[in-house]
């Protein structure tokens, strides 16, 4: 029982399970049957590459470190424009519907409502398109989608009008946040997931957090119109960034050595195959002449192509429903469950900011509203600067503690973060506001711990299933942002309402409590997790319900 995990007693190697370090190793023959000579490792050479990259200088895994981070650095940008964009106009949803002459529930389902919706269908749809001609067409094309679709909404005259951008504004945010995870798995290390999923969440809960106090500002002081031009202008910008530094990830990867989504007799064969190749290898290379110099790096010229002839022989239509084939995965039906209420309430929070802090007592003016959110930025900052570490560093040392041997369920103990943080959080918001007790008791202190908290545990819920799921991590998390958006859709029906008819106090006190229970339910995940692995990859549940 690797440090709590049942074992499985169905395969000698269960996918996901991989070598990690060899810290302390006396013999080569110990992981699990692996000859460890064939495997590759990072620069110190104390820890194994996984998954192994190949021998190919255009294979994403071996790109330059300092091209990976323009990479990274690039999606982050995005991802906060992303985040940013979404909320832009939450601030000043009542005043805004009051110009529309749209009744608050109806103007609140029409600006953000459309755009959920519009995210859960992108979600899909851009993901198949991605599985068949790659991700950086699909990147390119939505971010010009974004531009464009913020100008129309600056410049639209009627309800309909901005209803209807704010649609294709939300179809085009799709890819930056179903995409990225299967994206940074596509060009990052197992070791090193952690800390790029990190700022992905920090690109999101960023630009959400950050855009109100700056658009709450400018709509009291000029119109919701410039904050509109304005992140047509920043997405203008992140389409030029993805155009240089976003090449293709997608990558059809070979001769390379499989250790983490493999059962071990496909691993040994697999590890037959590879000493044949570096046999042929050596005998190349006496020769002049090795499989990496007949294959040239691509130019920066080439790569910056829109479409890099990337092509998978995989159905549309198949593509199309196997992430509802994923809901089969016990981690990804547990990821979608946590993933859906971290998010979720953080969009109602943000639906009804407004609507609180407006009304007495607070009588917020709208550049406060938006201001309230500064908070939420700064704990999310700290999560960030402690997630990826925290992630990261737990995972490698409980893979020291269980002799080099890296399981999934390493990245769950610092899920205790949503009890911690999050659903203490949400108790003290709903009873803060209640009492109304001075703002910065809700604001600063309760907002600062919900976001805190939803930032460590999606950071590690997110590596989780990439983990577990690294194959099809794309499809995994289309189907979780499709059920987290459709689940968010319907919160824009009756969020309003709920707390106008039941209370501040009663509502978040449910959703404190809803958030307790299914953050227990990380416990049953972590000792049962290897088993459910097991179970999956035997009985091809996934397959299977896809054909």
């Amino acid at each position: 029982m690797p440090l709590g995990i049942l074992e499985d007693t169905k395969l000698e190697h269960v996918p996901g399970t991989s070598p990690l370090n060899e810290l302390g190793r006396q013999d080569a023959e110990t992981l699990e049957g692996i000859d460890t000579g064939l495997l590759k490792h990072d620069p110190t050479g104390q820890i194994v590459l996984v998954p192994q990259p190949s021998d190919s200088p255009n294979d994403p895994y071996n790109w330059p470190r300092w091209k990976k981070e323009l990479f990274t650095a690039t999606f982050v940008y995005g991802c906060g424009c992303v985040g940013a964009v979404g909320p832009l106009l939450t601030s000043a949803i009542v005043p805004l519907a009051q110009d529309f002459g749209v009744p608050l529930q109806r103007f609140t389902l029409g600006l953000q409502g459309s755009t959920i919706v519009a995210i859960a269908a992108g979600s899909l749809l851009l993901n198949t398109l991605a599985v068949k001609i790659g991700k950086r067409p699909i990147y390119i094309a939505t971010s010009l989608g974004l531009m464009a679709s913020c100008f129309w909404a600056a410049e639209t005259k009627s309800f309909a009008s901005l209803a209807a951008a704010r649609a294709v504004q939300g179809f085009c945010m799709a890819p930056l946040e179903a995409l990225v995870p299967a994206t940074i798995a596509d060009v990052w290390f197992v070791h090193e997931r952690g800390y790029r999923n990190a700022l992905f969440n920090l690109g999101v809960l960023g630009g959400i957090n950050l855009a109100s106090p700056i658009a709450g500002s400018i709509i009291q002081y000029g119109s919701y119109r410039i904050c509109l031009h304005a992140m047509g202008g920043a997405f203008a910008l992140q389409t030029i960034l993805t155009i240089l530094f976003m090449p293709e990830t997608a990558y059809h990867r070979t001769g390379s050595l499989d250790i983490d989504t493999s059962n071990k007799v496909a691993m040994m064969g697999e590890m037959k195959e590879k000493t044949d190749a570096q046999a042929e290898h050596n005998e190349r290379a006496q020769q002049g002449s090795t499989p990496s110099e007949t294959e040239l790096p691509k130019s920066f010229v080439r790569e910056l192509l829109p479409y890099d002839g990337y092509w998978d022989k995989v159905s549309f239509w198949r593509t199309l429903i196997l992430p509802f084939g994923m809901l089969a995965s016990p981690m990804v039906v547990w990821g979608t469950l946590l993933f859906t209420t971290c998010i979720s309430w953080l969009v109602l929070i943000s639906i009804t900011l407004s609507q609180i802090f407006s009304a007495p007592p607070y009588s917020f003016s709208v550049a406060a509203v938006g201001a309230a959110n500064v908070s939420s930025f700064v704990a999310t900052l700290i999560a960030t600067a402690v997630a990826g570490p925290l992630v990261d560093g737990v995972a490698k040392y409980m893979s020291k503690r269980n002799k080099g041997i890296f399981e999934p369920e390493f990245r769950l103990p610092v899920m205790v973060s949503l009890l911690l943080f999050t659903a203490t959080g949400f108790f003290a918001w709903g009873q803060s506001l209640h009492s109304e007790d001075p703002w910065p008791v809700p604001i600063i202190v309760c907002m600062g711990m919900i976001n805190l908290g939803v930032q460590l545990g999606t950071t590690s819920l997110v590596v989780y299933v990439i983990d577990c799921h690294h194959a099809q991590s794309s499809e995994a998390f289309a189907i979780m942002n499709f059920v987290k958006n459709m689940f968010a859709f319907g919160l824009t029906f009756y969020c309003n309402d709920w707390i106008a008819v039941q209370g501040v106090r009663d509502c978040f006190f449910v959703i404190g409590g809803i958030t307790v229970a299914v953050s227990l339910t990380t416990i049953p995940m972590y000792i049962y997790g290897k088993r459910a692995r097991s179970f999956t990859f035997r009985n091809r549940v996934v397959s299977r319900i896809t054909g």
